[in-house]
């Protein structure tokens, strides 16, 4: 897949929100886009994706099957949990074990009767992991896929995507968790003042994942402290802090 000079704003006299866009992802490859926010990251996945057209540019070469999970799943919708994932799986053409195997390896299988606008964030963020996740995509766009997961549901989707790059599939995420560095061979792309620039490869580093059940109030005075320490503190709907370091 090929992106060739790209440049894309939304209104004609805004400035270019990416501009002199050239990539090349290859088969096999995971490619982690990192950037500061509102640097343009999430409008160049829905580029990569096939969600927007670009300006001026092309894409080509992008894989048939393609499975796109956005950083905040669109919950108002009129479905349970099992309605949509059933309605997604008819429009993609997969058979229904396929929702049988996401929800079971997410862990939702519990929330299946749950209606999308009832459920947290969290949970949310799992059914837009599952739904993209189908149709056994060769293109896979995930939009910080880790944030709000629980350890679990987080190590699944780091061997999801090891698993797809592995079987000749493309991998495009943005991941401010950091998950994806436990991968070998990931590409780093940094979005910043409208340019797509590579960043210098780096070795794998170890992820040491410390899970602390608190009180609400004391769990987000944590999660200030780690933050204002550098490091990346999730809270969750169960009332725990998770850090990675």
């Amino acid at each position: 897949m090929r992106i060739t000079d790209l440049y894309l704003r939304y209104r004609r006299k805004d400035p270019w929100v990416l501009a002199e866009v050239d990539l090349e992802l290859a088969p096999g490859s995971v490619i982690e886009v990192v950037g500061p926010n509102g640097s343009g990251k999430s409008t160049l996945l829905r580029v990569i994706a096939g969600l927007l057209r670009p300006t001026r540019g092309t894409v080509t070469g992008r894989p048939a099957i393609v499975g796109y999970a956005p950083e905040r799943f669109p919950a108002a919708q009129p479905f349970t949990v099992a309605g949509y994932l059933r309605h997604l799986a008819a429009i993609r053409k997969v058979d229904e074990t396929a929702i049988d195997e996401w929800t079971s390896r997410l862990r939702i299988e519990h929330l299946l009767g749950q209606r999308l606008p009832d459920l947290s964030k969290g949970s949310a963020h799992k059914v837009g992991l599952a739904q993209a996740l189908l149709c056994r995509p060769d293109l896979l766009i995930l939009d910080e896929p880790f944030a709000g997961l629980d350890t679990a549901a987080r190590a699944e989707i780091a061997l999801t995507v090891d698993a797809i790059a592995t079987r000749g599939g493309i991998v495009v995420a943005s991941d401010h968790q950091g998950d994806l560095r436990t991968l070998p061979n990931v590409t780093r792309y940094e979005v910043r003042d409208s340019r797509v620039l590579p960043m210098a490869t780096q070795a794998a580093e170890p992820i040491l994942n410390v899970s602390v059940r608190l009180p609400l109030s004391r769990a987000s005075l944590l999660a200030a402290q780690l933050r204002a320490e550098g490091h990346e503190p999730l809270l969750s709907q169960d009332e725990t802090v998770e850090a990675a370091e």
